[in-house]
């Protein structure tokens, strides 16, 4: 299709990598199981505005950045681990409740929006794919609009796999609210989750 090389393999790695469980997949089952569907929906929001800007970084050029000052690809590493460590240290602190007000309850979308966007943006697997692997699928004589193609290609099967995502999340976490003490405990199994992540994260890149 176009200039892409390898179209079929390029769509199979682009599931391969929405069904891989990453810090995104976590942020989004995390806003649904403690805020509902608008909330995991605007966590995907969040994740694919995080993807889309690695996209257009790749496209404008940013592997060539990289590549000549390793030590800022480094440091975007280690501050995504810092950033997944931060954030499971929040969730296993943090005390869910129904006294939540309605106020808290509105602008949870938000929250989590931002919460979700941070993580895309600080995801090294989101930068490795973008900015290493994104490329390969490209022919020499590739032009802009298949680079487009290929970016819409990328967020649409991102938004189908993630919105899924959230529709199972919610009936799941809905029969799971019904176990006394199950949120609290779902929001705490999501931070330990979240810190193995950014210890395997840190692992790898020592």
């Amino acid at each position: 299709m176009l200039d892409i090389q390898n179209y079929i393999s390029f769509i199979a790695a682009i599931l391969v990598f929405q069904a891989v469980p990453g810090a995104g997949t976590i942020a989004i089952l995390d806003a649904t199981a403690r805020d509902g569907r608008r909330s995991g929906l605007a966590a995907v929001l969040g994740t694919l505005l995080g993807d889309f800007l690695f996209m257009v970084a790749a496209v404008a050029g940013l592997a060539a950045v990289m590549q000549a000052h390793p030590w800022l690809f480094r440091g975007l590493q280690w501050f995504g681990v810092a950033y997944l460590g931060w954030l499971a240290v929040q969730l296993i602190r943090s005390r869910p409740g129904e006294g939540a007000s309605a106020r808290a309850h509105a602008q949870a979308p938000l929250m989590h929006f931002r919460r979700a966007f941070l993580v895309s943006l600080t995801n090294p697997k989101v930068i490795l794919f973008f900015v290493a692997f994104f490329p390969l699928f490209l022919k020499p004589q590739a032009s802009t609009a298949t680079l487009v193609v290929m970016m819409v290609h990328v967020t649409l099967l991102s938004l189908l796999y993630q919105a899924a995502l959230v529709l199972i999340g919610n009936v799941v976490a809905v029969r799971f609210a019904a176990v006394p003490g199950g949120r609290r405990t779902a929001t705490r199994l999501a931070g330990l989750v979240l810190i193995a992540l950014a210890i395997r994260l840190a692992l790898d890149m020592t």
